[in-house]
């Protein structure tokens, strides 16, 4: 494997190409139709996103985009990580690990008190990466978002201590 890199979203077509990549990836791994579930996310980030309290995170590959995340603010207290994903040529590379990481340190910095995320039940990968960072498992409800019937999970990360 090459040089993988972390670095902050902004650059020309990084929100294009987190798009792209989430519908071409479940699409190809899952048949899942996610389009109208993660627009809406990139748009808003895209237009709302304010600096300091949202952030987003690209991973490259020898200077070719294969990753991503966003955190985004869920209220004032609350920190939402969402659209990770990891192409599959840079998995089992820590490549995930490195954008949770960034993801929940940016929030810790930003003086969020919690984390939450939705994902769902397939991304088993994804799930082990939220539970090694220390995220719990909140609840679980069947949806059909993407075309086909599949069951969703929230997880909670406490970031400051109780």
């Amino acid at each position: 494997m090459g040089e993988v890199t972390i670095r902050e979203l902004g650059a020309p077509g990084d929100l294009g190409w987190v798009l792209m990549a989430h519908g071409e990836r479940y699409a190809a791994e899952y048949g899942w139709a996610i389009d109208a579930v993660t627009a809406p996310i990139v748009a808003a980030y895209a237009m709302q996103a304010r600096p300091g309290r949202d952030a987003g995170w690209i991973a490259e590959l020898d200077g070719v985009r294969v990753g991503s995340v966003l955190c985004v603010e869920r209220d004032d207290a609350t920190a939402q990580l969402r659209l990770l994903l990891v192409d599959p040529d840079a998995r089992g590379h820590g490549v995930g690990r490195r954008l949770v990481t960034a993801c929940v340190d940016f929030a810790r910095d930003a003086g969020y008190r919690r984390m939450v995320l939705w994902t769902n039940a397939p991304l088993a990968a994804a799930r082990r990466l939220y539970l090694e960072a220390g995220f719990t498992l909140t609840g679980e409800e069947s949806h059909s978002d993407f075309g086909v019937e599949t069951l969703g999970q929230s997880y909670e990360l406490a970031l400051t201590p109780s």
